[in-house]
Formats: structure tokens, C-alpha cells, sequence
């Protein structure tokens, strides 16, 4: 059953997106969402590829829908902000299976999901009225699920694997943000697109307010913001970082036996009182 305070985070969620721009670290653990939020973050985002890469699978739906909800449970059991769960596909093809895992994240916490139109990664995409059949899904499972104020950010892939002609996929985005829209989705997920002046030309046409996938070497925050972008979340970046860390501070123990890499390390204790 479905808390009062998670409808009320499901709320604010919604209202994050309504002016201004919603900065969404992305979390691939309990550990990892736990100093998101202490950071500041208004919300917590995860990332399917950190999640499954911390239960040793590759990312593109190789985690079971039990296995992502229980991540999701995980996460939201140590934070007081909303969590917004990145589902993939939904962990199948059917809209039956992506309104099953949207009432399996609405039971681990979530507030909000992300859902994607590829069907694998580099593509195919559902076409645009399967889609749509597939978001209906999800909106429809949130209501079932006790959480009508879930926030669905529908993705669409068509920038990030280059699908169609460079020239019509603008118009390919617009197409499908009008069907998303209709079919119940809350906002637009266009990661690959960086462009500062294609996605000032999206979000003056989008019917949904607009989320982009930033890192290294993309517009920042603030010219994001000037377009009228209303959410920017950084996808895999921070759960790669970290692992890179990892790496360097084991092959300098490996090889060199000293601990360079481990200076400046967050204090023990302020990591363990995050959790009691």
C-alpha cells in the first residue's frame, strides 16, 4: 500500500519539473543515493547501467525486475527525497510487462521511473504507437498501484544511436513527445542530444518539459537552463568515476605500494552515521 509520504514525494517530484531545472546526480546504491542527498540533491535518479553493474551484469535489461525493484527499495529506504527509477524497457517487450515493473517500483518507493523507447541498446526503437501502448501501460499501472502522482520521464533514443537521418530526427522526437504526451508521460528523456540549439528548438515544440543526459564536455548547467531545459541528469558518469577510482587506487597498491590515490577519501565515520 502506498504511504502518504510517498504520494507526497511523488508530488514534488512532479513540481521539481515545473520551472527552473531539476539537477538529478544519478545513484547506483544505497551508499552512493545516501551521499547524493546529503550533496543537496532535490531528488535521486538511478542509473540502470550502476545498478547492474553492482550486481555483476552488464547494462540493456539483464537485471530481473525483482532485482531492479529490490535496488530501488534500497535506495528509498535511506533517503528522504524522491526517487525517480530508471526501469530501461520496463524488463519486456509487452505492455503487461511494463506495467508490472512499474507496480513493483511503486511498491520498492519510487516516485517517479524512467522508461525507454529502444528495444536494445544501439536500437531498434518501438515504433511510435507501440510506444505510446507501452507508456499508457505504465500510467495506468500507477493508478492501480495507489500512486496516480508517479512521474513518467519517457526516453526516447533516437539522438543518443543516431537513429534516422541526422535531418528528421528532430521531427522524430517531436512525434513522439506528442504521443507520449497523450499516452500519459510527464516529460521527455532525450539523452545524446547537446546540441544547445536543436534543444532549445525541442523544448520550444515539446509539449513535455525536456531532460537531458549531461558529462563531460557538455553545455553546463546554467546554458541548459537558459534553453529552458527543466531536468539534466548525468546517466552512468558518477558510477564511472567511482569504479575508475577503484582501479587507480588498486593498480597503485598492485604495483607501485603506496596510497596516493586514497587521499582526500570521505571520513569513515561520516560515511557509516549515514546509515542507521
Amino acid at each position: 500500500m502506498v504511504e502518504n509520504i510517498q504520494r507526497t514525494r511523488a508530488e514534488l517530484l512532479r513540481s521539481l519539473h515545473d520551472s527552473g531545472v531539476l539537477v538529478l546526480p544519478n545513484a547506483w546504491d544505497a551508499g552512493s543515493a545516501a551521499l547524493i542527498a546529503q550533496a543537496g540533491a532535490k531528488a535521486v535518479a538511478t542509473t540502470s547501467a550502476g545498478v547492474a553493474w553492482s550486481v555483476g551484469r552488464p547494462d540493456g535489461q539483464h537485471l530481473t525486475r525483482a532485482e531492479a525493484a529490490e535496488q530501488v527499495r534500497r535506495i528509498a529506504a535511506v533517503v528522504d527525497v524522491p526517487v525517480t527509477a530508471d526501469v530501461e524497457g520496463g524488463y519486456g517487450p509487452a505492455p503487461e510487462d511494463v506495467a508490472a515493473t512499474v507496480e513493483a517500483v511503486v511498491a520498492a518507493g519510487a516516485a517517479g521511473v524512467n522508461i525507454e523507447d529502444s528495444q536494445a541498446p544501439g536500437g531498434p526503437l518501438f515504433d511510435v504507437a507501440a510506444q505510446a501502448e507501452r507508456l499508457r501501460a505504465a500510467r495506468s499501472a500507477a493508478v492501480r498501484a495507489g500512486l496516480p502522482e508517479l512521474l513518467v520521464n519517457a526516453r526516447t533514443d533516437v539522438f543518443l544511436f543516431g537513429i534516422g537521418e541526422p535531418g528528421g530526427r528532430l521531427a522524430d522526437v517531436l512525434a513522439r513527445a506528442a504521443a507520449y504526451a497523450e499516452a500519459g508521460a510527464d516529460s521527455l528523456f532525450v539523452p545524446g542530444l547537446l546540441d544547445l540549439d536543436v534543444v532549445a528548438a525541442l523544448v520550444t515544440a515539446s509539449p513535455l518539459p525536456v531532460n537531458v543526459m549531461a558529462g563531460p564536455g557538455a553545455p553546463s548547467i546554467a546554458e541548459f537552463e537558459a534553453v529552458g531545459v527543466r531536468r539534466v541528469s548525468v546517466g552512468t558518469a558518477i558510477s564511472q568515476a567511482a569504479y575508475s577510482v577503484a582501479q587507480r587506487a588498486a593498480t597503485e597498491l598492485l604495483v607501485k605500494g603506496t596510497y596516493t590515490e586514497l587521499e582526500g577519501a570521505l571520513d569513515f565515520g561520516g560515511i557509516n552515521g549515514l546509515f542507521g
